[in-house]
């Protein structure tokens, strides 16, 4: 496989998984040791994973370009306004969690197997919260409560490989009585700034610190599928949770979950796997 083709794989993968609950992190990760083992990619930079994951962030911003305006004007518009500061709560709260694991130099682990664990467990706990939750009455409106327990979910995914930023913070939000879009469109609203912020702060510390050279036009393709996948993604799941459930996203967990632990104890993924 030429690297060009490699690279456009991983773009397809960073923009279907970003904002799916099934974790990006796990995917990309997993996707990578493959393609490296089979000497279709050479090893990448740290960088190149956090510009195509901005990528995919930014893309998915026209979707929501609505919700935005309204957020952005909200002026005497009191649910406007009310709804902007919720998503500033949780995003000060994540950013403040994050600032403190990095002063911590707290490091996500690189081996397959707490993906693999978080992969399975996740998707247990999708199917355990789905049928819990099945003839709930739905609430529309984002709580204080709900902005905090946003905040902290996404602490939650940023420290365990494979938990999934969208997934724990809207199965967070399920068990507190949201409805499912609501769940989403706050999820995804609240991530963009956190994950632009995020990746803003690495981009600048690996440049400032002289960050290993790229391959700028690799980067480029990386970014721009990415970007394009993420949007078509993002837009497929906001109508579908109008009348499914994530039940799918459960089963599809436990499945690579399990195929992942197994493929570890089988020796097919090598040292990398413990």
């Amino acid at each position: 496989m030429p690297e060009w083709l490699a690279i456009i794989l991983l773009g397809i993968i960073e923009g279907i998984t970003e904002f799916l609950p099934i974790s990006s992190t796990g995917h990309l990760l997993i996707a990578e040791k493959w393609l490296i083992a089979e000497k279709w990619l050479p090893r990448q930079t740290p960088l190149f994973n956090i510009v195509i994951q901005s990528a995919a962030v930014l893309a998915v911003i026209p979707l929501f370009k609505e919700r935005l305006k309204k957020m952005l004007a909200a002026g005497h518009d009191l649910v406007a306004r009310d709804y902007a500061l919720k998503v500033l709560v949780a995003f000060g709260i994540t950013g403040v969690g994050g600032l403190i694991l990095e002063k911590l130099n707290f490091k996500l682990p690189e081996k397959l197997f707490p993906i693999g664990m978080a992969l399975l467990i996740g998707g247990v706990l999708i199917l355990l919260i789905e049928s819990r939750v099945n003839d709930r009455r739905w609430k529309h409106e984002v709580t204080w409560r709900l902005a905090v327990i946003f905040g902290l979910g996404q602490l939650v995914a940023a420290i365990f490989p494979g938990a999934s930023r969208s997934g724990t913070t809207i199965m967070l939000a399920l068990l507190f009585g949201m409805s499912r879009p609501a769940a989403t469109e706050f999820s995804f609203l609240v991530g963009i700034p956190t994950m632009l912020a995020a990746g803003g702060y690495k981009i600048f510390k690996a440049l400032k610190q002289g960050a290993p050279p790229e391959n700028w036009s690799m980067v480029l393709l990386g970014t721009v599928v990415s970007g394009i996948v993420s949007f078509i993604a993002v837009r497929w799941l906001l109508r579908y949770v109008q009348s499914h459930t994530f039940i799918g996203f459960g089963w599809y967990r436990i499945a690579v979950g399990a195929i992942i632990l197994v493929g570890g104890l089988v020796g097919v993924f090598g040292p990398g796997f413990e």
